[in-house]
């Protein structure tokens, strides 16, 4: 039996049930693909099924707005994902559906090889091959492919045998076969190869290499940072500033910074604010975050920028906040 058709055999035994498989509904397995990007299916599985139950088409999670999107999205991170999600479901709506090929897929916002790949194959039954990290690891170590997955040669090596494997008339079981053997079978580590049905066949079981591959040339470089954050309580409200661009969490809202106002408030938070949890760390991609956190209850309301707002503290849930904020707010007294 060949690669192709041993991984249709496993799968047809082993594959995971999941909703977004029950159908061919573009948008429901689109909207899976986002959330999984950088999501375990524990987790995104629920997430998906709030933004089905919020938005059950795509016409109206175009109609929503961005921040509450944003507020939906909320505890997944990576919230770049959820802003691209909403305006690609407003290109879409604005083409009048879902394009149906690989190539008018990735002209969504958000939509690179592999997610259009996905949706083009399961929704529509082109056969184009999908790569993810799934994918780069089960064929890695099958063959013995030691060009590093993230090498612009390594990309083009792995898509042309992933397609090359492809059966032309089941695109979307292999597709998702491949990428349940990756997550289910062949994991990262310590990987099921006793019970491995390619085991024979495998080169990297053979040659005892199956911890070093898949090969990376790169490693994500990441700096500290440094940051303070002020629970000003006023009465019963809170101050709060939405972020811009250009950075970390754009369109999420957090609490006030002090480089961010003015010095004369400086002087009395210092000698009046409560430290509620220091250095506290917080992990992203390419930065830890450390952060200070402050609990100051003056006497007279301050005058911010005009870029904060004061609201009710009973209201802060209806706003997207980012995770690290999340986990301060835990500091508060109650």
């Amino acid at each position: 039996m060949n690669f192709a058709a041993t991984l249709l055999q496993w799968f047809k035994n082993n594959g995971r049930s999941l909703p977004w498989r029950d159908t061919n509904d573009a948008y429901a397995i689109w909207l899976s693909e986002v959330i999984l990007q950088q999501t375990r299916i524990a987790q995104g599985l629920s997430y998906w099924q709030h933004f089905m139950e919020q938005w059950p088409t795509v016409n109206e999670l175009a109609a929503a707005t961005e921040d509450e999107v944003l507020k939906a999205w909320q505890g997944l991170g990576y919230y770049s994902r959820a802003r691209n999600l909403h305006t690609a479901a407003q290109q879409v709506v604005e083409l009048g559906g879902f394009p149906q090929t690989f190539k008018g897929l990735k002209a969504l916002k958000g939509v690179g090889d592999y997610t259009a790949a996905a949706i083009a194959s399961i929704a529509f039954g082109e056969p184009v091959a999908v790569v993810d990290g799934n994918v780069y690891r089960v064929l890695s170590r099958y063959y013995g492919i030691e060009t590093p997955i993230d090498s612009t040669d390594g990309k083009k090596e792995f898509q042309t045998l992933a397609q090359s494997l492809l059966p032309t008339g089941e695109p979307a079981d292999y597709n998702e076969a491949i990428m349940d053997f990756g997550a289910i079978q062949c994991t990262p580590s310590s990987p099921h190869c006793n019970t491995c049905p390619l085991c024979e066949t495998c080169v990297a079981f053979r040659e005892q290499r199956v911890n070093e591959l898949p090969i990376k040339s790169k490693k994500v470089k990441q700096r500290e940072r440094h940051l303070t954050y002020l629970y000003i309580e006023y009465g019963d409200e809170i101050a709060i500033h939405q972020r811009g661009a250009g950075d970390i969490w754009q369109g999420l809202w957090e609490f006030p910074q002090p480089e961010l106002l003015a010095p004369s408030i400086g002087d009395r938070w210092e000698t009046e604010a409560q430290l509620l949890r220091k250095g506290m760390k917080h992990v992203l991609t390419h930065q830890i975050l450390l952060a200070d956190f402050y609990l100051w209850q003056p006497k007279v309301r301050p005058q911010l920028p005009s870029d904060f707002i004061w609201i009710d503290k009973q209201d802060l849930e209806k706003y997207a906040l980012p995770r690290l904020i999340e986990i301060l707010l835990k500091e508060i007294p109650t």
